[in-house]
């Protein structure tokens, strides 16, 4: 009983949080609502018992948000917290399309006839989705996971203001390093 609820707790949660990313005035604040949405999202895979799916989908929402703040910074020359913004263009046309789209898929969930399950399901159905998902790719998304967080690392390396080179120049060898703050190592 607690555990319907809590799902259906999250489900509100999911959808206010998804509702919120168009009507907040920052980019920051967008980002924020959608990593809640699909964090209430993915503890509900947990709720149901899909444990892999649901942390997968917690840590890459998780760090696709911290991903996206980075870049916004790096690129945008921004403070994403600070920059109003609309993440809506052409409202009337926006709210057609978007109730347009719910009443279809809508209808699709109620109108289709779903297939009865044939045969039992696998005793572990975490390890079989997860085959199913992953099977023979799993060095790819190894080396995929590689990439990303390397590209990670040099999109805050590429964002940073000053570097090391900045404060003791081309050969490293400035003494005292050059330090708008007063205090900094070598003052």
């Amino acid at each position: 009983m607690i555990t319907h609820v809590a799902f259906w707790a999250l489900a509100v949660v999911a959808v206010l949080a998804g509702a919120a990313v168009f009507i907040v005035n920052s980019m920051a604040r967008a980002s924020y609502a959608l990593a809640v949405s699909f964090i209430a999202v993915g503890v509900q895979v947990l709720l149901m018992q899909q444990n892999y799916v649901g942390v997968v989908t917690i840590l890459m929402m998780v760090m696709e948000m911290a991903v996206m703040a980075v870049y916004m910074v790096m690129f945008m020359g921004m403070n994403p917290a600070l920059m109003p913004m609309s993440m809506v263009h052409d409202n009337r046309h926006a709210l057609a399309v978007s109730i347009g789209v719910f009443v279809l898929l809508a209808a699709g969930v109620l109108l289709v006839p779903w297939p009865t399950r044939r045969g039992a399901p696998p005793v572990d159905v975490t390890e079989a989705l997860g085959e199913e998902l992953m099977g023979p790719k799993m060095l790819v998304m190894t080396g995929v996971g590689a990439v990303m967080a390397v590209t990670i690392i040099a999109g805050v390396v590429l964002a940073a203001h000053r570097t090391r080179y900045d404060r003791f120049g081309d050969d490293l060898r400035r003494r005292p390093a050059d330090d708008p703050q007063p205090g900094g190592v070598g003052r």
